[in-house]
């Protein structure tokens, strides 16, 4: 009633308008939004699960490189084969967190050794067989460079010394979510190391590494046949010049003090 005297004062106002079909546009809203979201909603966890896989990939592959590196050469470690290998990370790198590190253990295909947070929003195990889904390759290969072949035959090491440890994971595909059932999503990743750098124990070992008995002309240093050459004239030398004759093959590698090594 106060309504209607107040438009009778005012007879301009603009009456009210009601609007008998907007009842249910929040509703209808709220579907569209929904149908939208909610895959949204449950990729993104999804992708995170994948993105952690990758990083395990990643430390199976460095894995893979160390014992490549431990296991290399004359190293008194036999070498593994790449099915050993793989049953290795399997269990270290793709099981359960909190998994024990064991000669020759297993990573079963059951809930209680699977990565708890690794399975899809219906509850399957991305990965549900390790012996199939996680693979390992290993692969030593020759220096390419001929100079860096040459140099490392002279020092007496060997040539075949990169090492490459390559990591694959299949993963399950997923019922009724596109475009993940039918991806084939497989990650891989590698790492490759120098296995065999020169390196000594310390300063004599330098010395035995450049006065090697089999000499190479084109290697760094002639010592045996300029040593052979010139010990004849050492005494003359000494003679002539009132000092120490020139002493070929000196090799003084730098040497740390003591107190500076922790």
């Amino acid at each position: 009633m106060r309504i209607d005297a107040h438009r009778q004062r005012n007879p301009r106002m603009p009456a009210r308008r009601r609007w008998p079909h907007a009842s249910g546009q929040s509703t209808i809203e709220f579907i569209v939004l929904a149908l939208v979201l909610v895959p949204l909603l449950l990729i993104v966890p999804l992708l995170g699960k994948q993105l952690d896989i990758a990083h395990a990939a990643i430390n199976a592959s460095r894995y893979l490189a160390f014992e490549g590196m431990v296991h290399h050469g004359a190293g008194v470690q036999a070498w593994k084969t790449d099915a050993i290998l793989a049953a290795e990370i399997g269990r270290r790198f793709f099981s359960n967190s909190d998994a024990p590190i064991k000669t020759g253990d297993l990573a079963g295909d059951f809930d209680a050794h699977r990565n708890p947070l690794w399975f899809d929003p219906r509850g399957r195990a991305l990965l549900p067989a390790l012996a199939t889904n996680v693979g390992a390759a290993t692969r030593r290969e020759a220096l390419a460079q001929p100079f860096g072949a040459l140099h490392a035959d002279n020092l007496g090491l060997d040539g075949n010394s990169l090492y490459t440890g390559r990591v694959r994971v299949d993963l399950a595909k997923i019922d009724k979510l596109v475009p993940f059932d039918t991806l084939e999503l497989s990650i891989q990743r590698q790492t490759t190391v120098l296995v065999d750098a020169w390196a000594a124990s310390g300063p004599d070992g330098v010395r035995s590494a450049l006065r090697r008995d089999g000499w190479n002309p084109l290697g760094p240093f002639p010592y045996r046949p300029l040593h052979t050459l010139v010990a004849p004239l050492k005494p003359f030398v000494a003679v002539l010049e009132g000092a120490n004759p020139p002493d070929i093959g000196r090799v003084d590698p730098d040497i740390i003090p003591a107190e500076r090594i922790r």
